[in-house]
């Protein structure tokens, strides 16, 4: 027996997008919801939850009980949560500032070189993070790749100590993100109208003039979401933290984790997954603002 589809457009297009309603639903709305309600659950001290209503976990935010139950403000949490942000936005930034000119140079070539560079662009993303974490060890390790010729020139004594810290996990955040800076760059200035760059240089523009004025604020949508992308992801990045940092710089990832395997802190757990999902909402937001006005002025 065959099946006919409804003539109503809308009803079709609603069956169209229903396997990726159904699929963000069960695998992200509703987890997201359970961790959520979990948050304003007591903490069972085995793990879990316990029935009923509590503030605990968002109050362990900024504060901890006192021996008489009153509340003094700790902010070893929020220094945590600031580093990551911190880190996200210096890893942002960095990205922007090597992936701007990476893409402009790919944009300007031949499109044969075009598609071998992007490629090489994309190369990273075949390799496991974790293996591109522990090759980051081999060159900022003691005697490694850094260390070893400094050693031999004399110009250094003893070792710089680049690992485990908060330079380590900086290097490894642009490292790993870097590409997914380039890639919505390259998109944006391929779009570019030339006939723009170059009417500026017929009259006399110099070149920091036609960038500044014609080639950012054309590109600005892909600049956004490139920013977002690099920010977003450091900001949830487990790895980096954990090898290059070895565990001494805990960032808003680690954290998470920590709550929900060792401290068994489930509402705590679920507070801190709320704060990294509201950065991330507020990002996206931002996106398509930037999105919305770009659009306008195209119309």
């Amino acid at each position: 027996m065959a099946f006919n589809l409804p003539e109503n457009p809308n009803t079709r297009r609603w069956l169209g997008l229903m396997p990726a309603i159904l699929t963000i639903f069960f695998f992200m709305v509703i987890p997201i919801t359970i961790l959520g309600v979990f948050s304003f659950k007591p903490a069972d001290p085995y793990g879990g939850v316990e029935s009923g209503f509590s503030l605990e976990a968002w109050i362990q935010l900024f504060f901890e009980r006192d021996l008489d139950d009153s509340l003094i403000f700790e902010p070893v949490y929020l220094q945590i949560i600031l580093r990551s942000i911190i880190l996200g936005l210096l890893a942002t930034a960095a990205s922007l500032l090597m992936g701007f000119p990476v893409a402009w140079y790919i944009v300007q070539q031949p499109t044969r070189q075009r598609d071998l560079l992007l490629f090489l662009v994309t190369i990273p993303f075949w390799t496991n993070l974790l293996i591109r974490a522990y090759a980051w060890i081999l060159i900022l390790g003691k005697d490694g790749m850094i260390e070893k010729p400094l050693y031999g020139l004399g110009l250094i004594d003893e070792s710089l100590e680049l690992m485990y810290g908060n330079l380590a996990i900086g290097v490894g955040l642009i490292y790993s993100y870097i590409p997914l800076m380039i890639l919505p760059i390259y998109a944006s200035l391929e779009k570019l109208d030339t006939s723009l760059i170059e009417a500026a240089r017929d009259l006399y523009a110099n070149r920091w003039t036609v960038i500044r004025r014609i080639v950012i604020p054309l590109c600005l949508p892909g600049i956004v979401a490139g920013c977002i992308l690099v920010f977003v992801l450091s900001l949830g990045d487990f790895i980096s933290p954990s090898v290059l940092g070895g565990g001494k710089r805990m960032m808003l990832s680690n954290l998470i984790q920590f709550q929900f395997s060792s401290a068994r802190n489930w509402p705590f757990g679920g507070a801190l997954t709320m704060l990294l999902l509201l950065m991330v909402a507020i990002g996206s937001w931002f996106y398509m603002r930037v999105s919305a006005k770009d659009g306008a002025v195209e119309h």
